[in-house]
């Protein structure tokens, strides 16, 4: 856990405004499992889309007497990718956190709300409508696709997932090429040169 919360731009949304948080109804290290299965979805179905992943990690920081906070970043690179793989991954980690309540026999619609990751959503629906594409946040738009469209893939990798999101929460971050020999996936090369 960190001393103090992280700078505010870790807080940020794609648009640099803070994202929204919400009480998970779960102990400390359930709820860190539960981000760490989060960023977990976000980075093997990115991975599995041909995205390239820097890192993927779980924060935390305590708040007041007896509170704490917890986060996650997946920080990736994602030109000439695939739209809709893009948005996959962005669905992932919503569907991979309320999918390890399940498992784990943590289930209440409380926790599954508070799994809510509007940021994700709608930087997926930003960066699809850059392209032409139309994601649907409650329907399926004519001729686009809706927020569960990652569903089907997250069951089919979720052996994958829970591997990771266990190294996670015993490392608290790990890269791109560890998740990548952690899970047999490959990790694209970085587009930009770098």
């Amino acid at each position: 856990m960190m001393a103090a919360a992280p700078a505010p731009e870790v807080l940020a949304d794609h648009r640099g405004n803070p994202r929204a948080s919400f009480d998970m109804p779960l102990d400390y290290e359930a709820a860190r499992l539960n981000m760490a299965f989060h960023e977990a979805g976000h980075a093997v179905l990115a991975l599995a889309g041909g995205v390239h992943v820097v890192t993927s990690e779980i924060i935390a920081w305590p708040t007041g007497k007896d509170g704490w906070s917890v986060i996650g970043n997946t920080a990736f690179e994602a030109d000439s990718v695939n739209p809709w793989r893009f948005a996959a991954q962005c669905a992932a980690g919503e569907i991979a956190s309320v999918q390890y309540l399940m498992a784990y026999g943590l289930w209440t619609p409380e926790r599954a709300y508070a799994c809510t990751a509007d940021h994700d959503r709608e930087q997926a629906i930003d960066v699809l409508a850059d392209f032409g594409y139309r994601l649907g946040r409650d329907h399926v738009p004519e001729g686009g696709k809706s927020w569960g469209m990652a569903r089907r893939k997250v069951g089919y990798l979720w052996r994958e997932i829970r591997t990771v999101a266990h190294a996670m929460t015993e490392h608290d971050k790990l890269t791109g090429d560890e998740i990548a020999a952690m899970t047999s996936l490959t990790n694209a090369p970085l587009r930009g040169g770098s």
